[in-house]
């Protein structure tokens, strides 16, 4: 796990490689334990190092024997021993044990059609001296990011946004239709920040850049690769069991490759369980755990199911506690380090257990994407609670065969019980409309924003053009199931914001997180599951279940409280300094001259007893990344 930066263009000179060791100066918490530079007549790359396979010899960027080809790269092949096996045996020889010279040399052999044969999270820049072409990827599924910008005929591009800013020609503006997009999901959609002119590379999208000299033209992403929904009706329930078994035991197996330290994330629900348990039985030992908890109640408080699974694979359990005052001194540092806000209030807690475990461990194991891959949300579960309605009264069925009928969803409403606001607001308008309408309602975080905005952000237009972008990833060609539809638009636009903050706050800290859920061999498998075996009867995760029954407490397959790390906004806002810094940041003088919101109706918002929403998230974020990166007011 590292940091890297760079520029392609015409004419690399001094002011260039200059401008590229401030950029990677910038990402020194991603990447402590050392520095490097290459640059020629059309590239210069820096890479700041964070050693976790081969220490002594994996320094980058990594020239090739012949001085010819350049790599910089920040992630993990996990699969680069069994990669090297067969590079070696089409001739090529190598000087190092790491995996940042079987991708070299893989590249080298390959070129783009490299990528298919990697398992691993990644995001690199490979350069050929001699023909000036340059490739610039990042995985399938964006557990590595890769941002980019094109100024005064040049490509510049980095780990993290704040690395771009270092060049004194790029001036922070608001996107528009970013902002937009953010104030909907809580995320930006495809290769859109809230930078304008900035943009991610997007998941498994490769960029080809074949002269410096016509950047303009080479700016197209092009997929490598792409989820195929297509049904395997051949498989049945024990086949998928057995082979999700099979690739969640080869995936770990992988990804315990590590010469330092390594631990894991614990919640307590399924996935992070499920993953301690499975690297505490290959390892033959029990790890080292890293759970979060608040002192506010049960509500907020997991650890009794952490503990179990501790007891029970003989696990070293060790938690934080955060508090309203970390609250109040972290967030900023949170939106400096996310360099855009993105998802909702976990981010904290994540970020305090993430620096909790890098005083014990240099990697940590995550069950990220448990949720996405294997359907683990409780609007799931909302979303066909409506269909089965739909089905019983009208007899029709929009999917070709009935996924979930009203008898069979019933036994498995319990993990509804908490979810109550969210029942009530869904049906409170548009019952039985499309499938593509409906799910919009269900993740837009936004109907009551224009309430506290000073002018009207989502006008009949812009509330069109929303949901023409999210129509474009929900309604894709192959995913004809309801619950493929609500999985792939996830997969595609949520899991990146949720690795975004995984990513972040572990390289905030200076440790690496590995998810071994997101191994694009058992996304693909879950992609070509029937529905009536990932979601049968609207069970959430009934795959994974199934699989993780055997190793896990009861205690934890039984749970009907699905929590996500709950933060006690609410309790905080009553009084005390929660409520004092939300006020300062969104009441402030700096936010009154932005003219961004309506501060009667903001004050009315912030003294409301009313539960702190999502709306009042949203806004606080997106203020305090004004001030901090526009306005440049706010320290951190």
């Amino acid at each position: 796990m590292c940091g890297i930066a760079g520029i392609i263009g015409p004419h690399i000179g001094t002011a260039d490689t200059q401008l590229v060791e401030k950029m990677t100066a910038v990402l020194a918490h991603r990447g402590p334990d050392g520095d490097g530079f290459a640059h020629g007549e059309r590239f210069a790359f820096g890479h700041r190092r964070l050693s976790i396979i081969d220490i002594e010899q994996g320094a980058q960027p990594m020239l090739s024997a012949d001085d010819r080809y350049v790599l910089t790269y920040n992630g993990e092949i996990y699969n680069y021993k069994e990669l090297r096996v067969e590079l070696e045996a089409e001739g090529v020889s190598f000087r190092t044990n790491s995996d940042t010279e079987v991708l070299l040399q893989a590249l080298i052999n390959y070129g783009h059609k490299a990528m298919d044969k990697l398992i691993g999270m990644y995001a690199f820049a490979f350069h050929d001296k001699k023909t000036g072409r340059t490739l610039l990827a990042r995985d399938e599924m964006g557990v590595k990011p890769l941002y980019y910008t094109v100024r005064d005929g040049k490509l510049y591009f980095a780990s993290e946004i704040k690395a771009l800013l270092q060049n004194p020609a790029i001036q922070v503006k608001l996107n528009a239709h970013a902002q937009k997009q953010y104030m909907t999901f809580q995320f930006c959609l495809e290769e859109l920040t809230l930078y304008d002119g900035i943009y991610a590379l997007k998941p498994a999208h490769y960029i080809e850049i074949k002269a410096a000299t016509d950047l303009e033209k080479s700016l197209k992403q092009k997929a490598y690769w792409h989820l195929d929904y297509n049904t395997d009706f051949s498989m049945t329930e024990d086949s998928c069991h057995e082979e999700l078994d099979a690739l969640i035991h080869d995936s770990l197996r992988l990804q315990l490759r590590s010469d330092v330290p390594l631990g894991a994330y614990l919640s307590g629900g399924i996935d992070s369980s499920f993953i301690t348990a499975m690297a505490s039985e290959n390892l033959g030992k029990g790890v080292d755990t890293f759970h979060g908890r608040f002192a506010e109640g049960l509500d907020f408080d997991e650890s009794r199911y952490a503990k179990d699974v501790c007891k029970m694979h003989k696990a070293n359990y060790i938690e934080t506690v955060p508090t309203a005052e970390d609250f109040v001194n972290y967030l900023p540092k949170i939106i400096y380090h996310m360099d855009e806000p993105t998802a909702g209030p976990g981010v904290f807690p994540q970020y305090c257990v993430s620096h909790k475990a890098s005083d014990h461990v240099k990697v940590v194991l995550g069950g990220q994407g448990g949720d996405e891959i294997f359907g683990g949300y409780a609007r799931y579960v909302v979303a066909y609670l409506e269909q089965a309605l739909k089905g019983a009264i009208t007899n029709s069925n929009e999917e070709g065969k009935h996924i979930v009928s009203l008898a069979s969803i019933a036994p498995n409403l319990g993990i509804l019980e908490q979810y109550t606001p969210m029942l009530k607001s869904f049906w409170s308008s548009g019952l039985f409309e499309g499938m593509d309408k409906r799910y919009f309602k269900l993740v837009d975080r936004s109907p009551n924003i224009n309430k506290i905005m000073a002018y009207e952000l989502f006008d009949d237009h812009a509330r069109d053009e929303i949901f023409a972008d999210f129509q474009s990833v929900f309604n894709a060609p192959d995913t004809v199931s309801y619950i493929n539809k609500m999985t792939n638009f996830d997969l595609h636009t949520l899991l990146p914001a949720l690795l975004q903050i995984e990513d972040r706050v572990s390289m905030s800290a200076s440790i690496e997180t590995r998810v071994p859920f997101i191994d694009k061999r058992i996304v693909q498998l879950m992609a070509e599951t029937s529905p009536t075996i990932k979601f049968a009867g609207g069970k959430t995760k009934n795959a994974l279940r199934k699989v993780a029954q055997p190793v896990l407490p009861a205690s934890v397959m039984d749970r009907r409280d699905k929590m996500g790390f709950p933060v006690p906004l609410n309790e905080w806002m009553r009084k005390g300094v929660v409520k004092e810094f939300v006020s300062d940041i969104l009441l402030s003088q700096r936010s009154r001259e932005r003219g961004m919101f309506d501060m009667i109706e903001m004050e009315k918002l912030i003294h409301a007893e009313a539960k702190f929403g999502r709306e009042l998230w949203g806004a606080l974020c997106i203020e305090l990344w004004h001030q901090i990166f526009v306005d440049k007011s706010f320290k951190v």
